[in-house]
């Protein structure tokens, strides 16, 4: 996965291998996308040094919906999700 910058504090989540943007539906779901307003995430540096990913375009009862993904793996709808979960934690790594 690669992390774009579209503009200051906000990113767009893109996978190498086939070009697709990460994007979240209005339901909280992800899924693979060409670029779009969906595809645009609001980065935030936690005090614990970890990022977290908040939909720039949904909110859900006025509540951010972050990415985030289970202990199996699998991503876990944005309704249920909380900046303080550790699930929304990430830790970006730079690759050279």
């Amino acid at each position: 996965m690669e992390i774009r910058s579209v503009r200051v504090g906000v990113v767009a989540i893109r996978a190498v291998h086939t070009g697709f943007y990460l994007a979240m539906n209005k339901q909280g779901r992800l899924y693979g996308s060409v670029f779009s307003p969906k595809c645009t995430f609001k980065e935030r540096i936690e005090e614990n040094g970890y990022n977290t990913y908040a939909s720039l375009r949904w909110r859900h009862r006025g509540r951010p919906m972050f990415l985030s993904l289970s202990g199996k793996g699998r991503p876990r709808r944005g309704r249920r999700t909380r900046r303080q979960h550790l699930s929304t934690h990430f830790l970006p790594m730079l690759v050279a």
